[in-house]
């Protein structure tokens, strides 16, 4: 009961009562002293609209403005039609008959004079529609246009800036909102402009019947001379026209100010002056002016104090831009000696890089932060290719390394380092140095590829071009030595924030998805530790729909995590062979013989983890075996894949990622039915002979035998 009395505010009463309010003007004859309340309130409105435009620092802080011109120019056609009313009825009066500030405007500003005051309207109405609205009007369709073709771009750079983890959700949405709103703002203000072109015409119409109207009334129906009726009843309309057209310029001022700013940290008085606060500007009007003034026919009196003026105001502009600004310098409280912070004795960022004090240079603001630019680059690339957000690096300073050198941590833990040299260009031996070549420099080795490399002075980077050479500079070394190793970390990177903003991403158009997966039946902690499983396995999560989708079915068989990993993997056998060969060539494979492998299966295993522990002399016989196959291939061959049962895979790939990390090893399971296969080597058996090179690609129907190769 107290829900249906539940009385609205009277903020969300003001609204509807005013619409009420102009009809009421419409159809109830006011009389002259509301009248004249109503025409100073209408002048009143306009003011502060033109004001609030004006005071606007972008078009969007007024974006209620189509609106409001809406609700005013409504305001203004019933103040017509209430005037007109007033104008008609008691014209034969006098003057005063239709309130003070018409007989004002028509006494006053034309000095009783109806032809003069005809002239003016007309004037006004010129100015109003044919030079204001019209501009205005002109430049609201024309942004309209530009900010819906632009609509899609920005949409794309808020991704990309999300993607990159250069601002939040929540800021990103807030972003997108924005763009809406001014595609929004400039389509309803290519419709507003309308409204004052409308207001225009239907002031001259009002105007021409009142006029009519009044002459024929006063002779027909007052029995008044042609001259008294033309003299009483068009000095009255053309006093109403003036009354109605100062407003209706005043908004047709304020549209064109809001639909021509450019967006601004200052308002439009403020963006003025300063544009215009610049001393070049003014040295050539003084002096153009006084030109004009010593030519003895133009008034020296007028143009002589006006090329002063405009030379004073360049020397007193000019003075100012030569005075230093004062620095504001807010108060620092004195910091407590023994007080000690959080942040001073805890790193809150996962990887941090560290430069020894002659490599600061390199995260220099003044010298344009070379680093810093390329830590983003590389944070970036990270990201799109794990399909996570990296978390941010820190960059800072240590003063106990040595100064030419820097290393790399994650979560605290040294991955690497070396020592660069930030004034010179590190010159790459690659392989296609030229033998014997003349370029000096001091002996080191790349520390991403271990090459062959000199410290050369930058005014010879030409030189080791020509000889064969890679050149970088040594905030480039730096990025790459960073991207190659946190690149074979992926599941270190990844934590539950991280998993958090994936879920939420993914949500927003698979929520039904997402419910069947998470929170129940697997946690954060839990869905977390599963993808970094499959990111420690190679298999990266930039799209997370397919990982997602087979976990949802996964689940309903188990929720065990080496049991949901290797579902997963089963499921995503199609994903994991075309990261290294293409469905329509042959996928190069290496078996282990059936004995050996069974061997493996029935063998020691690990009581922690399940796992077969694989005896260290045929651990060691496989490896160099695998490892002497991918000699034999070259870099160039797509590489080999060994596959087994799956339970020998966790412990076979374990093997083979320390001692051959090229060869990929899958389960029986995991293998595409439809894959062409390569069977190039048994390993413990004797060797098989490779399949005959057809010369066309295989059929699809050209499938592994499954069941051989599991026994």
């Amino acid at each position: 009961m107290n829900g249906l009395l539940k009385i609205p505010s009277p903020s969300a009463l003001a609204l509807p009562g005013g619409i009420l309010a102009l009809i009421v003007l419409m159809i109830v004859p006011l009389p002259a002293m509301l009248l004249d309340a109503s025409f100073v309130l209408n002048i009143a409105l306009s003011v502060a609209i033109l004001m609030a435009a004006i005071n606007a620092q972008k078009p969007l802080d007024f974006s209620s403005f189509p609106s409001v011109l809406l609700f005013a120019t409504l305001l203004r056609l019933a103040l017509n039609v209430a005037s007109t009313r007033v104008v008609l009825v008691h014209g034969h009066e006098g003057s005063s008959a239709a309130g003070k500030v018409i007989e004002a405007f028509g006494a006053f500003l034309v000095g009783g004079n109806f032809a003069v005051g005809l002239f003016v309207f007309l004037i006004l109405v010129i100015i109003n529609l044919v030079v204001v609205t019209k501009g205005a009007g002109r430049v609201s369709e024309v942004s309209a246009r530009f900010t819906l073709d632009a609509l899609p771009g920005k949409q794309m750079a808020i991704d990309a800036d999300l993607a990159a983890g250069l601002m939040t959700a929540d800021e990103a949405k807030a972003r997108r909102r924005e763009i809406a709103t001014e595609a929004d703002f400039y389509g309803s203000m290519d419709g507003a402009s309308k409204f004052v072109k409308g207001d225009a015409i239907a002031a001259l119409l009002i105007l021409g019947v009142n006029i009519i109207a009044g002459f024929c009334l006063g002779m027909m129906t007052h029995e008044l001379t042609a001259g008294e009726s033309a003299e009483r009843y068009i000095t009255l309309a053309v006093g109403d026209a003036l009354v109605a057209q100062v407003p209706s310029l005043l908004l047709s001022i304020a549209a064109a100010t809001i639909v021509t700013r450019v967006s601004d940290s200052r308002d439009l008085a403020g963006q003025i002056g300063g544009q215009f606060a610049d001393p070049r500007s003014w040295l050539p009007v003084a002096l153009i002016l006084a030109a004009i003034g010593c030519i003895p026919a133009m008034p020296q009196t007028v143009f002589l104090p006006a090329a002063g003026i405009a030379g004073w105001l360049w020397h007193t502009l000019k003075k100012r831009q030569s005075r230093p600004e004062p620095e504001e310098k807010e108060p620092e409280a004195p910091e407590d000696p023994a007080k000690i912070s959080l942040v001073d004795v805890s790193d809150h960022t996962l990887v941090t890089i560290e430069l020894g004090y002659g490599l600061v240079q390199l995260v220099d603001d003044r010298k344009g932060s070379p680093l810093v630019a390329r830590i983003t680059g590389v944070r970036k690339q990270l990201s799109q290719s794990f399909g996570f957000v990296v978390p941010q690096f820190r960059v800072r300073d240590a003063i106990e390394m040595p100064p030419h050198e820097y290393r790399i941590l994650l979560g605290g833990v040294v991955l690497g380092g070396a020592s660069v040299r930030a004034d010179r260009i590190l010159a790459i031996d690659a392989g296609e140095a030229r033998d014997g070549h003349s370029l000096k420099g001091e002996e080191t080795r790349d520390p991403s590829f271990n090459c062959p490399a000199l410290w050369v002075d930058p005014a010879t980077r030409d030189q080791a071009i020509a000889e064969g050479f890679l050149t970088v500079d040594a905030s480039t070394v730096i990025a790459t030595h960073l991207n190659q190793l946190l690149a074979e970390r992926p599941q270190d990177l990844l934590g539950p924030d991280e998993v958090r903003a994936l879920i939420d991403a993914v949500k927003e158009h698979s929520a039904g998805l997402v419910e069947t997966i998470h929170p129940e039946p697997l946690s954060l902690a839990a869905l977390t530790r599963l993808l970094r499983g499959l990111l420690e396995d190679g298999i990266p999560i930039a799209h997370p729909l397919p990982i997602l989708y087979s976990l949802s079915r996964a689940v309903q068989q188990t929720q065990e995590h080496e049991r949901l990993i290797e579902l997963l993997r089963a499921d995503l056998g199609a994903l994991i062979v075309g990261r290294v060969c293409s469905p329509n060539e042959r996928l190069p494979v290496i078996t282990l013989d059936a004995g050996l492998e069974e061997a493996i299966v029935q063998g020691l295993h690990d009581p922690t983890t399940g796992q077969p522990v694989i005896e260290p002399d045929l651990a060691r016989m496989i490896g160099e075996r695998v490892a002497g196959l991918l000699a034999e291939r070259g870099s160039g061959a797509i590489p080999l894949t060994l596959v087994v049962q799956p339970r020998a895979r966790r412990a076979l790939a374990a093997l083979l990622k320390m001692r051959a990390p090229s060869c990929l090893v899958l389960s029986i399971a995991e293998l595409p039915a439809a894959q062409p296969i390569e069977v190039i080597e048994v390993i413990g058996g004797e060797q098989a002979q490779p399949q005959p090179q057809a010369p066309g690609l295989p059929s699809p129907d050209s499938t592994p035998d499954l069941e051989s190769m599991a026994a």
